[in-house]
């Protein structure tokens, strides 16, 4: 398996096809098996490289760096090291990562695609909702997250994918969590108007845990961002609908 050293962390990643380059960053706990659907399509012309950030999937899991920063610099390193000038795709807090990669390295990204990406959680609801799971988290891991992860997908989901994405999430560190609590006050829309990067957001339509407002609110400040809502989708579409996700990210990257 191919590993990255960045900052004292072996990261795993996986890097197929030639062309314009794409780098996919997965949702919290997941790993970069999240993209496998949409891989066959997009390596015929494009240069893809999934990778397992801190602490998730097949990476390893410090207790040190899992910060919105820490990863970021990681994201950084990895690009230098490969030598890519990619669009990054993040899902979820994925898509914080690229966005503060952008603004902090726009040299670095071709592009941003946030799918469902939590662009802020102050004034959405969500921020009491996140403390308590990370309670629920400490006390029954198992448990809230078998109760949970079924509501990451839209209605009719197949049981065998969202009982897949909890053995990811059971598979993954747990100091990750602290992720939890940095993001309830994570806000960039202040920042937005600055961001010299291309940015669309990919968001599922029936979205219950980042509602569809945050992109629209998000892509109102920055210039000529762009929405693209994906119908009958929830919060993680490359794996509920890959054909259809895959077409708009062709259609916006």
């Amino acid at each position: 398996m191919p590993y990255l050293h960045v900052r004292g962390t072996r990261l795993h990643y996986e890097d197929a096809g030639t062309g314009p380059a794409l780098l996919f960053l997965h949702g919290w706990g997941t790993s970069g098996r999240v993209w496998q659907s949409c891989l066959p399509d997009l390596v015929r012309d494009h240069r893809v490289v999934t990778l397992d950030w801190r602490g998730c999937g097949r990476s390893d899991h410090p207790a040190d760096g899992n910060t919105i920063d820490g990863i970021t610099a990681d994201l950084a390193a990895v690009i230098e090291e490969l030598e890519i000038h990619p669009t990054v795709v993040g899902s979820s807090i994925g898509g914080v990562f690229a966005t503060e990669l952008a603004l902090a390295r726009p040299g670095l990204v071709e592009r941003v695609v946030a799918v469902d990406s939590p662009g802020y959680w102050p004034g959405t609801g969500m921020r009491e909702t996140v403390h308590d799971l990370r309670e629920r988290l400490v006390d029954d891991r198992v448990g809230t997250l078998a109760g949970w992860v079924p509501d990451w997908f839209a209605p009719g989901a197949a049981p065998g994918l969202v009982d897949w994405t909890v053995r990811q999430l059971l598979d993954s560190g747990v100091y990750i969590d602290e992720l939890f609590t940095e993001v309830t006050t994570y806000d960039p829309r202040p920042r937005l108007p600055e961001l010299s990067v291309p940015i669309v957001y990919l968001h599922g339509e029936q979205d219950a845990q980042i509602p569809l407002e945050v992109a629209r609110s998000c892509a109102a400040a920055t210039p000529g961002a762009r929405v693209h809502v994906l119908a009958g989708c929830g919060h993680v579409p490359h794996q509920e609908n890959p054909r259809a996700f895959t077409a708009a990210l062709r259609s916006v990257a």
